[in-house]
């Protein structure tokens, strides 16, 4: 039996997902449970194991397409045994457009007895697959709770959307002459939609292709991403200019006359690029952020000079060798510090409740810039590690971001953030605040500068730290408090000492 799987929903209120990689080719054999892709939701790279243990028979998406939640993802012969009053229904309820052999059963002619006998036949036939299909449920899916007990009922793409279709063989269909003599009412069937699969229809909304301009090329038909992309080429193809009227000319100087600006009026090329995947979800996160909390944004430029001394201390002794202590672990511990003395920075409003969350622990995100855009992981239970722990921490965040292996539980749950723009040679910024958060700390890049140092001018290492917060839960005294405690850290570390 040829078993259809569609895309389950992987169980973060999503609505589709972009294939990354496919584990498995047609005609490969797989287990229950065996990693057949991976899938990029809006915030990570997730695995995606086989229900079904089987033959492949059909990948109905390619590497890069994006499908909708319960689109067909593959098609899988699990070897399970078809009954034989189900094998005439099977074409059936998976064709496409009906051809000259198929007959709308709503149509009021009189067909002889032979043609009455084959319709009921066939309705008959259809009644048992769809009862076996709502009895027979599919394995778990592993990580996704269980799945489905059947696929979704895919519609018919022509006839008439309002009745059944029923297939006749020729042996059995009503002589032309007896269907022009039956008195009958003729409908116009509804016109057939462009044949092409979700993901397809889906590049052709984001291209402002319409589907029913598109000849396809591929099998019986189908339109395929070439097609698509080969009508939005045409489409976005630079348009002439109309060289301005004579009446126009007249007022021009020579070095702007028609002659001149003929060449130069051409309109740029431009490139289209689908908003999916994580930059969709972060562009929601951040308009949704920016237009609730009302953001404040602190500076403060801090001498550093004895943390860089501390960091390179620590890199040339061998106890720690093989961790990556850098400046971003020394803030971090410093943030989990002074939100112990200022809790509100570490807490997050609750609209709904009309209550204000403060968090015992501190989740702490790490704004993590991948090729897939901007994705902010978060360490669990950060207040309780030491600098080496953090910078390990930071060090296996930073990595599996970038591999693009953050599972959904790290992306949840963060408290407070950090982001360090200093790495990019940016000195300061105005971030924008996680939704749920009340505070993010961006840290600037540290530079050599003249300083006054013990009543002289001296060169010195410099940060500029800017911490945005949401004003509804933090004043400005609290801010400033809590901003300037990381800055006493970091300007003398020793100081966290005496930090209750």
């Amino acid at each position: 039996m040829i078993r259809e799987f569609p895309l389950p929903d992987l169980g973060e209120g999503l609505t589709e997902s972009e294939i990354v990689a496919w584990r498995v080719a047609v005609g490969d054999r797989v287990e229950l449970n065996q990693i057949i892709a991976d899938v990029e939701t809006a915030k990570a790279v997730v695995e995606l194991p086989s229900p079904y243990a089987g033959v492949i028979t059909a990948l109905h998406a390619a590497e890069g397409e994006t499908i909708d939640v319960g689109a067909p993802l593959f098609s899988c012969d699990t070897g399970e045994p078809v009954a034989e009053s189900d094998a005439p229904a099977a074409p059936a309820a998976s064709a496409g457009p009906a051809t000259s052999s198929t007959t709308p059963a709503a149509a009021p002619t009189e067909p002889d007895e032979p043609a009455a006998a084959a319709s009921a036949a066939t309705a008959e036939s259809l009644a048992p697959e769809d009862d076996a299909a709502d009895a027979a449920p599919g394995p778990n899916l592993v990580g996704y709770g269980a799945a489905a007990e059947s696929g979704p009922k895919r519609r018919a793409r022509g006839g008439l959307r309002s009745a059944p279709v029923a297939t006749v063989s020729a042996e059995t269909a009503p002589s032309p002459v007896a269907a022009h003599d039956a008195t009958v009412t003729e409908v116009e069937p509804l016109a057939e939609r462009p044949r092409s699969t979700p993901p397809v229809r889906k590049l052709a909304r984001d291209l402002g292709v319409d589907l029913e301009a598109v000849t396809g090329t591929g099998e019986r038909g189908l339109i395929t991403r070439e097609d698509v992309e080969a009508a939005a080429s045409a489409s976005t193809s630079p348009a002439r200019v109309s060289p301005p009227s004579e009446s126009v000319d007249e007022f021009l100087p020579d070095s702007m006359r028609t002659a001149d600006l003929a060449g130069r009026q051409q309109a740029p090329a431009e490139t289209r690029i689908p908003i999916r995947g994580v930059r969709k979800h972060t562009a929601a996160a951040m308009v949704r952020s920016a237009f609730t909390a009302p953001h404040v944004t602190e500076f403060l430029t801090v001498d550093v000079t004895a943390t860089m001394q501390l960091l390179r201390s620590i890199r040339d002794d061998r106890a720690f060798a093989g961790h990556k202590v850098t400046p971003l672990a020394v803030v971090a511990k410093a943030l989990c510090i002074a939100a112990r003395r200022t809790p509100d920075v570490n807490a997050r409003w609750d609209e709904d409740a009309q209550e204000i969350i403060q968090f015992a622990g501190v989740n702490l995100g790490i704004a993590a810039a991948t090729e897939r855009g901007l994705v902010v992981p978060n360490i669990k239970g950060a207040e309780t590690m030491t600098l080496v722990e953090l910078a390990d921490a930071i060090t296996a965040l930073a990595d599996t971001a970038r591999a693009g292996r953050t599972q959904p539980a790290d992306l949840t749950g963060g408290t407070i953030s950090i982001t360090n723009i200093g790495v990019f040679g940016i000195d300061a910024g105005t971030p924008i605040l996680n939704p749920g958060e009340a505070a993010i700390l961006a840290m600037g890049a540290v530079r050599r500068q003249p300083w006054e140092h013990q009543g002289e001018i001296a060169l010195r290492e410099l940060m500029t730290l800017s911490l945005s917060f949401d004003h509804r839960l933090v004043d400005g005294a609290q801010g400033s408090r809590f901003l300037a405690d990381i800055g006493s850290i970091l300007r003398e570390p020793g100081i966290a000492l005496t930090m209750a």
